[in-house]
């Protein structure tokens, strides 16, 4: 799975995700379910980098000591909102509104991505940002106009 970066506004983020062939629903469930788990961590602020104690450890976290404080100390990292999965042909798109999520949460779609891709569902390229100029995303009914017309 060929991966590339295009404009990148956390705010109003489009995610383009293009198959060898038209997906089929079980290919789909797969691909959704793993975007919407993404989201919901990003959502409670999994994707947090000020507050990476155990990864800063080390490889022998044995009798770690977890700083409660720190947690707390750090700032919200959240992703506000996600649209509907929306499919043409090979592609599949969906739009996000990162909000204060830090960019390790992109690093860890990729890897779960490219999991996904090696055991069960072949991908030819991960588009984020951007747009498709033979799909315009004016069309979609996916994304709010503004990102205060949700209310997720």
């Amino acid at each position: 799975m060929q991966i590339q970066f295009r404009e990148f506004n956390p705010f109003d983020l489009w995610i383009w995700v293009e198959f060898s062939t038209v997906p089929s629903e079980m290919e789909k469930k797969y691909l959704e379910e793993a975007f919407n788990s993404w989201f919901y961590l990003g959502k409670l602020g999994a994707f947090n980098a000020e507050n990476l104690q155990v990864q800063d450890e080390g490889l022998d976290i044995s009798h770690m000591n977890y700083d409660d404080r720190r947690a707390d100390d750090s700032l919200m990292s959240l992703m506000h909102n996600m649209g509907a999965f929306e499919y043409q042909g090979t592609w599949a798109r969906c739009w996000f509104d990162l909000g204060t999520s830090d960019a390790i949460a992109l690093d860890i779609l990729i890897n779960c991505l490219t999991q996904l891709d090696r055991e069960y569902l072949p991908m030819e390229q991960l588009y984020i940002g951007g747009e498709n100029a033979d799909w315009t995303v004016e069309d979609s009914e996916s994304r709010p106009e503004s990102i205060y017309d949700y209310n997720n």
